[in-house]
């Protein structure tokens, strides 16, 4: 068989970069464990008219056949047909829909899972990853404070991964509202084209975007200066709020939404200022290209890791679970784990302490007395002392350099009868540092920093 070709776009970790998501996950599941977040998981196919419900997205979803084969649904119209969950925000809408009189209000989850994208691979861009979401779903209302939250989460679950290594995050975030009202007071109908456009700042530039506005939103020179200029907007500090309604009111677009979402976004600033101080930045360029997001979006950037893009984004949604009678608004953000560990490896980081679980390879000193090494192990396995039993009775010398070639710390040899018929006590070598000890399976135990694999900073 010819050596395989790996695959563009489908990331696979070596043991210790397993190692190191393992540990990712770990944080974010207890941070929002902490926090009153219920874990799901949702399944891996959707109907396809529910993923391309809302937004632009009909090019990035694999699209399933052979199961629809087998199903009897190969039949035309999209409706009919499967396609892998691009996202977790669609299939959670659709979950609250299905179990909404078996759930709680206001409904908090999390949600772990691999999702698919087809699009073009590149620097931490997947067409298969792993995303972490959280959600706070209301029945028919949700306040405004779970918005303020939500982001504040977010913020300490990465915070907690700071002790690692990662980097510290900075949040961007943005009103809609903020921005419907401030486009239609300058005379722009076209408000989802605009944000799509805005949405496209950092890739292309003002020049580009500028032009984009004229040409596919309508917009006049000065339409499209006006909506640059807005986008040009960001502080830390609630005095953007007075920044923009200037803005507005130069511009004669002043409206009562515009109003509304200012105000909504200076509580955000003003909580996340006294909560996480530095953490959250308004940023008025942040749009979230998808059109289902109604009030405060987020973005968020490692800092001077700003060219990796957003490890983190979500926002506010009234209407993407409905069916028709009953409404369900909810605010989430999504981590795309998958990027956020490429980079902390391909960046070196972070390391793990060693690439296999065993703290201790326990000697076999020839197959006959293989029994005992096995008794030894499972003894130490019954503590919670990962342990794995030599593969081979090779001379204890080659034994030793099997753990060495395996990271493992330790090497316990089971005690040996004398001359005189005596069993000597058992004995465990910290390989490492050459210091070798009389020890019993019922008492000893490695070192608290050696009996797991830890993830530390890299150096």
């Amino acid at each position: 068989m010819a050596k395989p070709t790996p695959l563009s776009g489908f990331p696979e970790w070596l043991p210790d970069g397993r190692i190191v998501e393992q540990h990712v996950l770990d944080t974010l599941r207890h941070t929002f464990e902490l926090h009153g977040f219920a874990g799901i998981e949702t399944r891996a196919v959707e109907p396809l008219d529910q993923l391309l419900r809302k937004g632009e997205t009909s090019k990035e979803v694999y699209v399933l056949s052979r199961l629809q084969e087998e199903d009897g649904a190969a039949r035309s119209g999209s409706e009919k047909q499967l396609g892998l969950h691009f996202d977790l925000t669609v299939p959670f809408a659709r979950y609250v829909l299905e179990n909404a009189g078996r759930i709680a209000f206001p409904f908090r989850r999390y949600q772990i899972q691999k999702v698919w994208r087809g699009e073009r691979p590149q620097d931490g861009r997947f067409r298969e990853f792993v995303q972490a979401d959280i959600d706070i779903v209301g029945a028919g209302e949700l306040p405004y404070h779970f918005e303020v939250e939500a982001p504040l989460v977010m913020a300490e679950a990465l915070g907690a991964l700071g002790e690692i290594g990662l980097p510290p995050v900075r949040i961007l975030v943005n009103n809609r509202r903020v921005a419907e009202g401030f486009y239609r007071g300058v005379g722009l109908d076209d408000v989802e084209g605009v944000l799509r456009q805005i949405d496209k700042l950092d890739k292309i530039g003002p020049d580009k975007v500028s032009e984009l506005l004229v040409t596919e939103c309508g917009a006049t020179d000065n339409q499209a200066k006006a909506c640059l200029a807005l986008a040009s907007i960001s502080g830390s500090d609630v005095g953007v709020i007075d920044e923009v309604r200037a803005l507005a009111e130069s511009y004669g677009a002043v409206t009562e939404l515009l109003e509304t979402g200012l105000a909504e976004l200076g509580a955000l600033i003003a909580a996340a200022a006294q909560r996480a101080p530095g953490v959250v930045v308004a940023d008025l360029k942040i749009a979230r290209g998808l059109d289902y997001y109604t009030g405060s979006v987020y973005e968020t950037v490692l800092v001077g890791h700003e060219q990796l893009g957003s490890v983190c984004s979500g926002g506010r949604y009234d209407t993407l679970a409905s069916d028709g009678k009953n409404t369900y608004p909810g605010v989430g953000l999504s981590i795309g784990v998958s990027r956020l560990v490429s980079r902390l490896l391909s960046a070196d980081l972070v390391q793990a302490t060693r690439s296999v679980p065993s703290a201790v390879l326990v000697a076999v000193s020839s197959e006959e007395e293989r029994a005992t090494s096995d008794a030894v192990a499972a003894a130490l396995r019954a503590r919670d002392i990962p342990v794995e039993v030599a593969p081979s009775a090779a001379k204890f010398g080659k034994q030793i350099k099997y753990a060495d070639r395996r990271g493992i710390p330790f090497v316990w040899f089971p005690g040996s009868a004398g001359e005189d018929g005596v069993v000597g006590a058992d004995q465990v070598k910290d390989i490492r540092s050459g210091d070798q000890v009389d020890a019993d399976a019922a008492t000893w135990a490695p070192p608290a920093e050696d009996r797991w694999p830890r993830v530390v900073p890299q150096g």
